[in-house]
């Protein structure tokens, strides 16, 4: 098992792609390649960049990659908010989502502070 396969962090961040990816199934066809293609990028972009911090050498790095992950986060957020105003989706998934986002968020601020640790 790589190192980054062990990360609670990466795990839960790889099951968000999961639920985004069957939430945004639902959008209209006409949003492919807009808020669909931008929800699974940001998505993706999450676990991705634990995984690429983990492989580096130093500590540094990978927090430098941690806080993309959390950009990622921050980003889905807002298409979130923007595909509710905008009536895609139901209001009790896109609430149920954002506290999966919030949650792998959390993860990821434990492992920043636990590599900050001297």
């Amino acid at each position: 098992m790589k190192p980054h396969q062990k990360l609670n962090a990466w795990i839960k961040g790889c099951e968000l792609v999961k639920e985004l990816y069957v939430f945004t199934n639902t959008f209209p066809v006409a949003e492919r390649f807009g808020l669909t293609s931008q929800i699974r990028r940001a998505a993706v972009s999450v676990p991705v960049n634990i995984a690429e911090g983990a492989a580096r050498k130093g500590k540094k790095e990978f927090i430098y990659f941690l806080y993309i992950s959390l950009g990622s986060l921050t980003e889905l957020d807002t298409l979130l908010h923007l595909s509710n105003s905008l009536g895609f989706g139901e209001t009790s998934d896109i609430d149920k989502l954002n506290v999966k986002c919030d949650r792998v968020g959390k993860m990821i601020y434990g492992l920043i502070k636990n590599l900050e640790r001297p």
